[in-house]
């Protein structure tokens, strides 16, 4: 018996010893895959510039009911080619769930992170919000329906943060859109809707308890967000809050469609671009001064304090005009808008994204560009691209890919680099130092058959070997650059 016993315990505290074991590797696994998420400013450290999937997902009640082509792959593939690696996914939520309970129409969430997977596929850092969506919570932000809106608040985060709660950073939640703040009453009930939002995003667990944020300032608006917004919603992790503002100044210019008893449409916007003629038409404010103005607020408020900034909104159209009106100065004024706006905002750390709606930038079927100037005056202002990227014209079509030796070699501090494309195709040039490691993105697009140039600036870089590789297609190739200062 007394052996029995022995064995018998022996054997049990084998098989508790080895539960043990295995439950330790299996917490491990587990908090291992959840692992915390990078801060926030590390991720907007990564991210250039983005674009929003505008008229899409937040078109009610339909994904194609604002004129958008059901959105694939391919158009995601050319949005990432294009040079950007930020989207934002307005989308709505009300029209696709019971009104009373709250409950997300499943093949809503389904379609929904097919386009978020379209996204991840391509690693593009993906910005899911709850837009207008018929202004359940933008146009109630009072006392009266405070209760309600969060209740509907906490419902819908709830749903959707446990059905994404497994992505990892390059998923970005955001909590509204542009609610509409006008008081500093008004402001503190906004920032209810943020708490309810952030609460209910942490308690979902896994990556969503570290995963970035995105809260608004009161109707996205510059001044208010100055003026009104002083405290942030509490978060139980630290640096982990992104502040949104947008911006469509001056309105006359950007989104204005037609003259008012008030005022007129401005055509031409920047110091360098004003009609002699038109004069009418010239902006009279709003322009480079209110830029630096507007933009250096948010970085004294919040980017200097260590919460990154998005301008989640911007842009301007261009209008098709007649004459005495210039169009091509209206055209090369809008293009210089874009490319002051992004340049200004990422020289002072904080994070532009493009609103493009169909017939817009990207065509949404084919995911053609529609209007390469201004891309290039988008990927200028960003140094993305250098501002002399140059297809050579008036020759034959090349017959193969082929990256040149750059010229002069050794160079200090700029140099020239020839390549061709035999057919259209999405080219990558990138230079890199000795360790591998990416120095600077020079071409990142979709490009059309033919010959082109581009210059590579190395006046930050010390002397030394570095490499350039062209990526096309299926071709591939590497050379050296040397740079003597």
């Amino acid at each position: 018996m007394k052996n029995r016993f022995s064995i018998s315990v022996f054997l049990k505290r084998s098989i508790w010893e080895n539960s043990i074991k295995i439950l330790s590797a299996f917490l491990l696994l587990y908090s291992s895959a959840f692992s915390q998420l990078p801060t926030a400013q590390e991720i907007a450290g990564k991210l250039k510039v983005g674009l929003n999937l505008g008229n899409t997902l937040e078109a009610i009640c339909a994904e194609t009911a604002w004129g958008a082509a059901i959105t694939t792959q391919k158009l995601i593939d050319s949005v990432k080619a294009a040079g950007f690696n930020t989207i934002r996914l307005p989308c709505a939520w009300f029209c696709h769930s019971d009104t009373n309970t709250s409950v997300i129409n499943p093949n809503w969430l389904a379609r929904v992170k097919q386009v978020v997977d379209y996204c991840i596929h391509d690693s593009l850092y993906t910005i899911l919000n709850i837009h207008w969506d018929s202004g359940w919570l933008e146009n109630r932000v009072d006392a009266a329906d405070q209760q309600k809106v969060n209740e509907r608040q906490n419902a819908y985060w709830t749903q959707i943060a446990n059905y994404f709660k497994d992505y990892d950073e390059h998923l970005l939640f955001a909590g509204s859109n542009e609610p509409n703040v006008e008081n500093a009453a008004q402001m503190a009930v906004l920032l209810t809707y943020h708490q309810t939002f952030i609460n209910a995003v942490r308690a979902t667990g896994g990556n969503n308890s570290s995963r970035t944020l995105i809260i608004q300032g009161p109707s996205t608006d510059i001044d208010k967000t100055n003026t009104l917004m002083n405290t942030m919603p509490a978060d139980s992790i630290a640096e982990r809050l992104i502040m949104e503002i947008h911006y469509y100044t001056p309105y006359q210019f950007t989104l204005m469609s037609s003259d008012a008893d008030w005022g007129k449409m401005f055509y031409y916007w920047g110091k360098d671009y004003h009609s002699k003629t038109d004069v009418t038409r010239n902006a009279t404010w709003g322009e480079e001064s209110d830029v630096e103005k507007y933009f250096g607020m948010m970085k004294t408020k919040f980017v200097d304090k260590g919460i990154p900034v998005i301008i989640g909104e911007y842009g301007a159209w261009k209008r098709k005009l007649s004459p005495p009106s210039d169009q091509a100065l209206h055209d090369a004024s809008v293009e210089y808008f874009h490319k002051y706006i992004v340049k200004s905002a990422t020289g002072k750390g904080i994070i532009p994204f493009l609103w493009d709606t169909p017939g817009g930038l990207i065509d949404r079927s084919q995911g053609t560009i529609q209007d390469r100037g201004i891309l290039n005056a988008i990927m200028e202002g960003a140094g993305v691209i250098s501002t002399n990227v140059q297809q050579k014209t008036n020759l034959e079509i090349p017959k193969e890919f082929q990256l040149g030796q750059n010229y002069p070699n050794p160079f200090n501090p700029t140099t020239t680099i020839d390549y061709q494309v035999p057919t259209s195709a999405d080219v990558a040039l990138r230079v890199y130092d000795t360790l591998g490691r990416e120095i600077k993105t020079l071409v990142d697009e979709h490009q059309d058959a033919g010959y082109y140039s581009i210059q590579f600036d190395a006046k930050n870089l010390s002397s030394g070997v570095y490499f350039y590789t062209l990526e096309a297609n299926e071709y591939h190739d590497t050379k050296k650059l040397l740079l003597q200062k």
